[in-house]
């Protein structure tokens, strides 16, 4: 990682050697590598069952009935449950309460679960579904997402009066959420056609995005265990533990505080355990048998058990004018949910106020649609709306440089954002956003070797195809391109987003102790380290100790939108201040310096209470002795607004990430296989927290966008999935991974801790439309679809 080219006015790891700014070890990396981490899979108890779930065959069919007489006679069998046995509410979800918690009227996509099973053994557990009936009238399936929302004769996803629809959206037929955006002439309803006359260049494109899975390594599993008190602690893998405990609860007919949840060890998660997988079930079926239950997925029903990308369709418009000046756009875009909302509205709103990226266009068009469909339902994933519409805005930009005969990088500095800009829904970018010069930065990066610069030209490593030995130099092309990606982080649209920490200072073993506590999900970004860092730079202490994370503090919100630094590493920073606060007092009440004495001259330095004029004080052990000092704080980001539903207006966002990609291509234009040769990153962060981990995630979400560029797709046909597994739904491995040269900037945001912003989802926008771009220019293709298939590189049509 290349050093950054701004720096925060201090170092703040001086005053701690593992404070923020420096790298210390992961607590749980060590155990990961080795093998020895327990995660919610290993989970045991004495006595435990094994649950199993029973899933709908079809995507689309009306339940007559289900028989569970011959299931509930197998010896070993404890329990078997449908939605009759469901105590309280029979739906949930994130922000509608639409998904049944099992099937009950009728199931809205293939692999929907409509019964459950506890049994002493997993074998028996599959034996008793296999012997569970379930009459089904099979209706036609509604796979088609324009069809859904434009086709007044399509069957409804969800009928009438059967769906508790929030009054914010505008609700019709199978459509979940409209959001449009107008600004400049489009706000009077100026055509289209006026705009387009006065433009010297105008490209119209439709492009598609797949469905891409979050491909977590850790298969959905947990343990429930009934308790004395009637509830019920469940031990599981999830993003957010107090979004869960608010589901599960009304569901099992118990007050939230008798759910008690604590996050159990997770492989991986990147917006797929933001929804409910086996949690009320797992519950159910423990309170219903009075036993411990673990439910585990295997690796195909993980495909049906979680959420995955929105695949979106969408048709770009630029017109601009000769010198490269973007004159307007138009963008449609349809995102298809699936059978459920899940996370759907948001992304709608994500996806249309970031619709046209980090460009200045006075004249935009937008109007952006999230659907029902009987397609497998799909939620959060990184980049969460911002994803899909890159590949469009950044492809756009691509091929309007072509028209006026301008290198792409030119075409995006002339129109870039910057501090000050507002983006199409009037909002201001009222921190730093230094696009024109992390373009100029990206550009100037050094290319990568040409083959015949390298060692050995010949090592099949190098060429497309890999080891596979397809591919031995000929007909190789290489290409280069360039993608930007604005992505807003942190929740958004006026949601009270907030996080609590709870930090407890006391003397243990004669050297002072730290322990910070807090719901915030370790999902393998590395929060547990940053908490910890924060801790000792606060306090000026080493022995930091994070606590589990459960619902027993309040909640830290989820891990996902790039939030968790920002918002629980505010909080504990929060915390942490009060507790130096706290030791300051005692400093005053012991007489150790003056009343008058200013608090800006005391600091905790090395397990000490220093003076900026006297100083040490006194030690943290001599001057606490037996008093234990502990604090709680939330921390909330400022207010955001909900989008004005006719014009789009309003802000929305609470801060903005970007990062530039530039990738190095080489392709075999004969059989249709890539090699990314280089995969180059400028990034802005504010503040690098851990220099190792920042690269960590640069890196990670990187990958992620080739493997969209490249690989990853469900494969969805008649609203049936394909290819569920990972033989044939591919990822990249370090085989498909390039160099990757990373220069970091480092200019604070002023209104989060420590100027930091989240580093983790903007290189998953940037990355895809630059190796695109890169295939585009070593091909000549129009390539319009993520991801690239062989057949569009050679241009065979199957």
């Amino acid at each position: 990682m290349a050093g950054s080219a701004t720096r925060t006015p201090t170092d703040l790891s001086s005053t701690t050697k593992d404070g923020v700014g420096a790298s210390p070890r992961r607590p749980d990396g060590t155990l990961k590598v080795t093998g020895e981490f327990a995660y919610s899979s290993d989970m045991w108890m004495e006595d435990m069952l094994w649950g199993m779930t029973l899933r709908s065959p079809h995507p689309h069919a009306r339940i007559r009935g289900i028989d569970i007489t011959e299931a509930v006679k197998l010896p070993g069998v404890y329990a078997v449950l449908t939605h009759e046995d469901v105590p309280g509410e029979k739906c949930y979800g994130l922000e509608y309460q639409d998904q049944p918690v099992l099937a009950y009227d009728k199931v809205r996509y293939k692999g929907e679960a409509v019964a459950i099973v506890a049994a002493d053994h997993p074998e028996t557990a599959r034996r008793a579904l296999d012997r569970i009936k379930v009459d089904y009238e099979v209706l036609e399936p509604v796979s088609d997402a324009r069809r859904a929302v434009f086709d007044d004769a399509c069957p409804r996803v969800h009928e009438e009066g059967t769906l508790p629809l929030h009054e914010e959206y505008n609700q019709r037929g199978n459509l979940v959420r409209h959001q449009p955006i107008r600004t400049g002439a489009f706000t009077a309803d100026t055509p289209v056609e006026e705009l387009r006359a006065q433009a010297d260049a105008v490209v119209t494109t439709d492009y598609e995005v797949g469905m891409q899975d979050q491909a977590f390594l850790g298969p959905e599993s947990g343990l429930a265990v009934p308790a004395e008190d009637g509830g019920v602690d469940l031990y599981i893998a999830t993003q957010w533990l107090h979004v869960d405990q608010r589901q599960i609860a009304p569901c099992l007919r118990l007050p939230q505080d008798k759910v008690r949840l604590t996050l159990a060890g997770v492989g991986g998660a990147f917006g797929a355990r933001e929804d409910l997988s086996m949690q009320i079930h797992a519950c159910l079926l423990a309170l219903h048998t009075g036993k411990p239950v673990k439910i585990v997925y295997n690796r195909e029903e993980s495909f049906f058990g979680h959420v995955h990308r929105h695949p979106a369709t969408m048709r770009f418009e630029h017109g601009a004018k000769s010198d490269g000046t973007l004159l307007y756009a138009t963008l449609e875009i349809i995102v298809d949910g699936g059978a459920y909302a899940s996370a759907t509205p948001a992304v709608v709103g994500v996806a249309s106020s970031l619709g046209i990226g980090p460009y200045e266009v006075p004249n935009v068009k937008v109007d952006a649609y999230g659907v029902y469909t009987t397609n497998p339902p799909c939620g959060a994933m990184r980049g969460f709306g911002a994803v899909q519409a890159c590949f469009g805005y950044e492809s756009q930009m691509d091929k309007l440089a072509a028209e006026l005969g301008m290198h792409p990088v030119d075409l995006r500095i002339k129109n870039a954002m910057s501090q000050g800009s507002r983006i199409i829904t009037g909002q201001e970018i009222d921190m730093p956003l230094p696009m024109a010069d992390m373009l100029r930065r990206a550009r100037e990066l050094p290319m990568p070797p040409a083959r015949h610069e390298l060692p050995d030209p010949a090592d099949l490593r190098t060429l497309p195809g890999g080891v596979a030995n397809t591919s031995h130099g000929e007909g190789v092309v290489r290409g280069v391109g360039y993608g930007v990606g604005l992505k807003n982080l942190c929740f958004s649209e006026g949601f009270d987003d907030y996080s609590t920490a709870r930090v407890r200072m006391e003397v243990i073993g004669g050297e002072p102790a730290v322990m910070v506590h807090t719901a915030a999900a370790e999902v393998g970004q590395g929060l547990v380290t940053i908490k910890g860092q924060i801790a000792r730079t606060e306090l000026g202490v080493e022995r930091v100790t994070i606590h589990p994370s459960d619902t027993q503090v309040g909640s830290a919100g989820s891990s996902s939108a790039s939030r968790q630094s920002y918002m629980t590493g505010g909080a504990v920073k929060m915390a942490c201040e009060a507790v130096r606060a706290r030791i300051f007092d005692l400093v005053r009440e012991r007489g150790l310096v003056s009343a008058d004495h200013p608090v800006s001259g005391l600091s905790l330095v090395g397990g000490k209470v220093v003076s900026e004029t006297d100083g040490v004080l006194v030690s943290l052990p001599d001057l606490l002795g037996g008093a234990v000092v502990e604090e709680t704080r939330e921390y909330h980001h400022r207010p955001t607004e909900m989008l004005d539903p006719t014009q789009g207006q309003g802000s929305s966002h609470t801060q903005f990430g970007m990062c530039v990609h530039r990738a190095v291509v080489d392709v075999d234009v004969e059989l249709g296989l890539v090699k990314v040769v280089a995969l180059d990153a400028v990034q802005d962060v504010g503040k690098i927290m851990h220099p190792q981990q920042l690269a960590g995630q640069i890196q990670g979400g990187a990958t992620q966008g080739l493997g969209l560029a490249l690989m990853e797709e469900i494969q969805v046909s008649d609203s049936e999935i394909r290819n569920p597994s990972f033989t044939d739904y591919l990822i990249p491995t370090i085989l498909d991974t390039p160099p990757m040269r990373i220069d970091v900037l480092e200019h604070p945001d002023p209104h989060s801790p420590y100027g930091l912003r989240g580093a983790g989802e903007p290189p998953t926008l940037s990355s895809t439309p630059a190796i695109i771009a890169a295939v585009r220019d070593a091909t000549g293709r129009p390539l319009t679809h993520a991801p690239v298939r062989p057949e569009d590189i050679v241009g065979i049509e199957l």
